[in-house]
């Protein structure tokens, strides 16, 4: 099977979106929870595998299985357990949680990051932060305003342009998502300029020094 080394998860990154994730809310809808279920999970990258473990599920855990290496050390196998714990959903049924293998966590979470230790853990253990908390003001509006382009069938993209009122939806709505989109689209724009601005002064003082 698969493994990884030293790659961006590993380099002293800390956002979440730096790191590999093993997601239990997938496995649960997936039904690969049941207890004797084995299956392998793999990471693609452009449609290739990039890294993948074996999963054996059990009562109340999984077992990982896969192999690690870090810099230029040999490839090391890893096999450990994490365990499983379960909550009543409001509308029934149960949810299931990881709880963080790292040594002193324990920690109840959706999601386990592999890191430069080789150990599936939690985000806390691991100190990363969620890409959304390191995005500018700009970033962030120009994220909203997609998110609204999605919703209105408009090509990701504030200087893509616009387009139409989707099919079925009512006017009212459509006016005030395009008010929503102008909005931060604008302020995303504003953010963009201000930086083109402080980029050309670098420049010129760059040359002045020169």
């Amino acid at each position: 099977m698969g493994g990884w080394g030293s790659g961006r998860g590993q380099s002293g990154k800390d956002t979440t979106s730096d790191y590999r994730a093993l997601d239990v809310r997938r496995l649960q809808r997936d039904g690969l929870l049941t207890p004797g279920r084995s299956f392998g999970w793999n990471w693609t990258r452009d449609g290739e595998t990039v890294a993948s473990i074996q999963v054996r599920a059990e009562t109340d855990r999984v077992i990982l299985n896969y192999r690690h290496k870090s810099g230029g050390s040999d490839w090391q196998p890893m096999d450990y357990p994490v365990r499983l714990a379960w909550t009543d959903c409001t509308l029934g049924g149960r949810r299931a949680w990881l709880l963080c293998p790292a040594r002193g966590c324990g920690r109840r979470v959706a999601l386990l990051y592999i890191g430069g230790s080789g150990i599936f853990a939690c985000r806390h253990c691991y100190k990363l932060a969620y890409a959304s908390q390191r995005e500018t003001r700009d970033d962030r509006a120009a994220r909203r305003a997609d998110r609204i382009r999605d919703r209105l069938g408009w090509a990701t993209g504030i200087l893509n342009g616009e387009g139409d009122k989707p099919k079925g939806m009512h006017w009212r709505t459509f006016e005030r998502l395009h008010a929503e989109h102008n909005e931060f689209a604008n302020a995303s724009l504003a953010g963009m300029m201000r930086k083109f601005g402080r980029l050309g002064v670098e420049l010129d003082d760059l040359l002045d020094d020169r």
